[in-house]
């Protein structure tokens, strides 16, 4: 059975005189996403204060809609929405490859050139993408859609490893739950720290979160390639990460000189050997992170490698944009 869900605008009696935010609304919707626009900027927040967004829905073609979870929403406004709009949200797009309707790219483009802000939720991004709008400028998506659209736009720069990404009119956020990161972002820009706060506080959320996405990617590690002399070697490095590696006793176990593992090396793993050994010193450190909550933060520097805390919180910082310590909070169970 699906049920049938009418998107009306908001009619809260306490009427508002703020930015007008639409959001998008399209056959596939993503609910989720949707709900993070409503919820931020479309709610009665009467605390607010007149000069609070108002909200309107803006349905890319005709309706009804599906959406996510066996959901049928029908919405009243069009197109037409966009040519006042202040504030323009697209949601996760209905899939990554997905075309960009020609009307929706050029009411889009038009926006943008009178002023309007345009943010990207997640698969979003591709809708920015696809209408032209982030030619030549940074953005970020989902760590899993980063490849899909480099490869489709490579005059994007894309960076993968924060939550989001503010290029003044073009914002994108990176997960689906980074758009709520997103969104209080730009609250803080609007109204200020303060109101940002009591959004988030509404939320149950953080007001800003710390690090960026890399800290949830899962970097798992290089195979061992079946009768090549690396594939020993590769299992000793795992297993010996403590231990100090330099190239040239890593190169003797190998029986090859410095010059020739090195590029023997790259060529089976795709990585350097400063970087291959970093990226398993960090996998291995955040094992223990998220596993051992009873083992000290020194400890676990010295048995990943880094031999001192100092060390490892450097390279935290530096590739997950976080600390040990609140990674551990985050992830121990």
């Amino acid at each position: 059975m699906t049920d049938y869900v009418k998107i009306m605008p908001n009619t809260s009696p306490h009427q508002t005189k703020g930015p007008l935010v639409a959001a998008l609304a399209y056959d596939g919707l993503c609910t989720f996403e949707f709900g993070i626009a409503y919820e931020v900027f479309g709610l009665p927040r009467p605390e607010m204060g007149d000069s609070w967004y108002r909200f309107s829905v803006c349905g890319i073609e005709p309706g009804p809609l599906r959406a996510a979870g066996g959901l049928t929403v029908a919405v009243d406004n069009g197109l037409e929405v966009l040519d006042a709009a202040d504030l323009i949200v697209v949601p996760g797009w209905r899939a990554i490859d997905a075309p960009v309707p020609a009307p929706l790219a050029g009411a889009l483009r038009a926006a943008h050139q009178r002023g309007a802000r345009i943010i990207s939720l997640c698969s979003g991004v591709a809708v920015l993408a696809g209408s032209g709008l982030l030619a030549n400028r940074r953005a970020t998506t989902h760590w899993r859609y980063v490849a899909s659209i480099a490869a489709r736009y490579p005059d994007i720069t894309l960076d993968a490893d924060v939550l989001y990404m503010d290029e003044g009119s073009l914002l994108t956020a990176a997960g689906s739950a980074a758009g709520i990161d997103l969104c209080l972002h730009v609250v803080r820009g609007d109204f200020g720290a303060d109101a940002a706060n009591s959004v988030a506080r509404r939320l149950v959320v953080p007001p800003h979160r710390e690090g960026g996405q890399a800290q949830f990617i899962a970097a798992p590690v290089p195979e061992a390639r079946e009768g090549i002399r690396l594939g020993p070697l590769i299992e000793w490095m795992r297993e010996s990460l403590s231990e100090e590696q330099p190239i040239n006793l890593l190169a003797k176990r190998a029986g090859m000189s410095m010059r020739t593992f090195q590029r023997r090396f790259e060529a089976a793993t795709g990585e350097s050997v400063g970087e291959w050994l970093l990226k398993e010193r960090l996998r291995h450190a955040r094992d223990l992170l998220e596993k051992e909550l009873a083992v000290s933060l020194d400890d676990i520097a010295i048995s990943s490698g880094f031999g001192t805390l100092a060390t490892m919180r450097h390279h935290f910082r530096r590739r997950l944009g976080t600390s040990p310590s609140a990674y551990r909070k985050s992830f121990c169970g």
